[in-house]
């Protein structure tokens, strides 16, 4: 297989930057907003947006925001559809969070004062933050970036419990989870933002987040043989 078709699911009309990083890495996005499930698919990618509802991991709302319920639950169903059939799944950012609750897991609402200073974007500035980040020895990450990197970040939110079957193999300088691995399914999820790190956007302080993006379409390839 050359080209492996993998299922995109974004919010509505943040598409070009996966859809990019999916090219770059070889392989053919299809999807968008919503996307059923289609197992025709070699892969499915869960992208970055607003905050998932905290009613789903038993919490009441302390600072969750841009809830999209109908997003929420269309997620949920082609998380468990991607992973009964066990192909593979790669989280980013809020993919990465509803891929922890999807297997159980729950989630910090909002970092608070001092870790969004590491973590979310300034109000007003649309620029990511820069930090570094130390990964767990034999990881994915770890081949694939070493014992710590610099990662970008945009986010407020960030794993609390892990979900059942997921381990965390990669941390902030102040311990926010970011990036854990299923233990026996194909399935990563990271909490820093890969494709805007990527090809066209490859920046210099940061890791080359295409690196990420050819390890799941090369998983992605192996599973469909």
């Amino acid at each position: 297989m050359d080209r492996p078709r993998i299922l995109v699911s974004t919010s509505d009309g943040r598409w070009i930057n996966y859809e990019q990083a999916i090219l770059g890495a070889g392989g053919i996005p299809v999807g968008g907003y919503c996307p059923a499930p289609d197992l025709s698919c070699d892969g499915l990618l869960l992208t970055g947006g607003d905050d998932l509802d905290p009613a789903l991991f038993g919490q009441t709302n302390q600072g969750s925001e841009g809830i999209d319920s109908a997003r929420d639950q269309a997620e949920l169903t082609l998380a468990k559809a991607f992973a009964d059939a066990g192909k593979p799944i790669l989280g980013i950012c809020r993919g990465h969070q509803l891929l922890n609750v999807a297997f159980g897991g729950s989630l910090i609402q909002d970092l608070g004062p001092v870790g969004n200073l590491f973590h979310r974007r300034t109000p007003g500035i649309p620029k990511d933050k820069v930090h570094p980040v130390r990964t767990l020895e034999g990881s994915t990450l770890a081949a694939l970036y070493g014992p710590m990197f610099a990662s970008n970040s945009a986010h407020h939110q960030a794993v609390d419990r892990l979900g059942e079957g997921f381990k965390a193999t990669a941390w902030s300088e102040s311990g926010v989870i970011e990036a854990m691995e299923h233990t026996s399914l194909p399935i990563l999820a990271v909490q820093f933002h890969p494709e805007r790190m990527s090809y066209a956007l490859r920046r210099p302080d940061t890791a080359d987040g295409s690196k990420l993006f050819e390890w799941f379409l090369t998983r992605c390839r192996e599973q469909a043989n």
